[in-house]
């Protein structure tokens, strides 16, 4: 008797992991979505721009404006990147680790996937302060604005070296293999 209900409650709680499977998935879906239409949108809006810079070639504010739609694509494109990377990592977290993907987007831990989330979102940051610059018209405001994505980044920086600190490189992180192209 004893037996059949631990074989019941086992069955049960399959059914339950395997609907939270589900979940995940749409999840990963909905982040792979997401992803897919930031990616659809840099490349429309990138025609759009290069089309109308084309048209203007010579006007003085072609290559400023050429410039900052480069760096707000760049932009975009970085949060379709996380987008990515978090909708990869879930799914080789929940569902099963994945083949078809370079080896530095398998994701070990829960730790390894926010990682590497995190050194994206300081690059986009940094980008995002980098369009601002672009557009700056000399007043003081580009101080507390650079100030604030600084703090940002370093309590992201703090937060990443502590997590490292306490949870070691991930599994897959071998010794680091030198550079073909480098020379000595």
């Amino acid at each position: 008797m004893a037996q059949k209900q631990a074989a019941r409650a086992a069955r049960m709680l399959g059914r339950a992991f395997g609907f939270t499977r589900l979940i995940v998935e749409l999840g990963v879906f909905s982040s792979l979505a997401f992803s897919l239409a930031l990616f659809i949108v840099a490349i429309v809006q990138a025609y759009h721009t290069i089309g109308d810079a084309f048209r203007h070639l010579g006007e003085p504010e072609t290559t400023k404006h050429l410039l900052v739609a480069a760096v707000e694509q760049a932009d975009t494109l970085l949060v379709g990147v996380a987008l990515l990377i978090i909708g990869l990592g879930l799914q080789g977290l929940f569902v099963g680790r994945l083949q078809n993907v370079p080896e530095w987007l398998h994701v070990d831990s829960f730790d390894d996937l926010k990682q590497k989330l995190l050194g994206v979102v300081v690059t986009a940051l940094a980008v995002n302060f980098f369009a601002v610059a672009l557009e700056w018209t000399g007043d003081n405001s580009i101080l507390v604005y650079g100030a604030a994505i600084a703090a940002v980044i370093l309590a992201v920086g703090v937060y990443s070296s502590v997590l490292s600190r306490i949870h070691g490189p991930p599994a897959h992180a071998g010794p680091e293999k030198p550079d073909a192209d480098a020379h000595p």
